[in-house]
């Protein structure tokens, strides 16, 4: 049995990329894109906004035409060539394997600062048995997760609007607004909405692909965009851009600053289960395209296996989350989350020049989305470019050893 179950509809394939999105972001990269902008934050949202809008448009469409598993790694084989589609794979799992650990690292930081690296190993371990159980077991967990993250928000937007505290004033953008720093912003606020797409990286278990698919990361993209426009909006008119850019927990320190200390411990539980919530759809996602890599021989071929029982690439799951807990065990957040950026950016890049093959169409939009990508990326802090630029050139030379064995792809 190599073929994954198609269990999948619009309604779960939107919670899914739910599941995603809102967490990460609202909850981790406010302060660090505040920093960066400043009273810029709200512009940079939209910037970040669009070019996802752009790269959740390409892979619709790339994922309606090919839906099977692995995403742009798919997408860009099919249409540019296999050293493409292996680059985009590669971005693809070791950006977001980096993801993965800052998530699990972010879970530990709310719930047990102390002992965080400890709490993030035992998440990945538990989210990733999860997985192992089956996508629709996964898909349940997601749908629970995401509502309550949405209630935690929900009642975060309504004590701050409601509170008298916030100033309208604030949300203008100011003298201390510059170009490279809304940019810069938009690339780390582009993090949070990195997983638009995560269904299209399930696409071999969606049902009816080509109407599921299409219709579900745009719905997917949109609520995520009205979420994070009330919530940033919110924090930013009670705390301001320099309060919020010196806050490690802005939401958090927003509730204070509105007189509501009573919700700080429900705003932290909910950020702990909106970073596992991210980290569950991360996990299927890069053990997804693991799947999809190691079917074309880029990667070791029992990566390739699918349980008899529960229909999962139990192999590549296990691996992916194997390496997910030693990265958590061992690295620094905010070093996992900047060298995850230019990854994610590099493969939606790919995925932009894929769906500009597909014809005029579609065009505009995939050129609007390329060029967007790539000035996020080189907007990104100088230290987490050269740290991406290293790993895409890594990629490369493990393509250029391997081209000449026996029955690589790219021969």
């Amino acid at each position: 049995m190599t073929q994954l179950r198609r269990t999948l509809g619009v309604f779960d394939a939107v919670v899914v990329g739910l599941g995603s999105m809102v967490g990460a972001g609202i909850f981790a990269a406010l302060g660090p894109a505040a920093r960066a902008a400043g009273s810029g934050l709200l512009p940079a949202l939209g910037v970040a906004a669009s070019v996802a809008y752009c790269n959740a448009t390409a892979s619709a469409r790339l994922a309606a035409r090919y839906p099977a598993s692995g995403g742009t790694y798919v997408y860009g084989r099919e249409r540019l060539g296999v050293f493409w589609g292996y680059l985009a794979g590669w971005s693809f799992v070791v950006g977001k394997t980096a993801s993965c650990a800052a998530m699990a690292l972010t879970a530990g930081a709310y719930l047990w600062p102390e002992q965080a690296h400890a709490v993030a190993v035992a998440a990945v371990v538990a989210l990733t048995a999860v997985n192992y159980r089956g996508i629709q077991k996964s898909a349940l967990l997601t749908r629970a997760i995401v509502a309550l993250v949405l209630a935690v928000l929900t009642a975060v937007v309504t004590v701050l609007l409601s509170s008298g505290s916030g100033d309208p004033g604030r949300l203008a953008p100011g003298a201390d607004v510059t170009a490279g720093g809304v940019l810069q912003a938009a690339g780390l606020l582009f993090f949070a909405f990195a997983g638009y797409a995560r269904i299209a990286t399930l696409g071999e278990e969606v049902r009816d692909p080509a109407r599921t698919i299409p219709r579900a990361v745009p719905l997917a993209l949109g609520i995520t965009l009205l979420v994070y426009a009330a919530v940033a909006g919110s924090v930013l008119a009670v705390l301001g851009p320099g309060a919020l850019a010196a806050s490690p927990a802005p939401l958090a320190d927003a509730a204070r600053a509105a007189g509501a200390a009573w919700l700080v411990p429900v705003v932290t539980v909910g950020a702990a289960v909106a970073a596992l919530g991210s980290l569950l759809s991360l996990i299927l996602g890069v053990s997804r395209t693991t799947l999809a890599m190691a079917r074309d021989g880029h990667l070791p071929a029992p990566l390739a296996a699918v349980h008899p029982r529960f229909q999962v690439p139990h192999h590549a799951e296990t691996a992916v989350g194997a390496v997910v807990a030693l990265v958590a065990a061992t690295a620094d957040l905010r070093g996992a989350i900047g060298f995850s950026s230019f990854g994610v950016l590099a493969y939606y890049g790919i995925a932009n020049a894929a769906a500009w093959t597909l014809g005029p169409r579609e065009r505009p939009l995939a050129a609007c989305g390329l060029v967007g990508c790539g000035v996020l990326a080189f907007a990104l802090p100088l230290a987490s470019v050269l740290a991406g630029l290293g790993v895409l050139a890594a990629g490369v030379v493990a393509y250029a050893v391997t081209r000449g064995r026996p029955g690589h792809p790219g021969e």
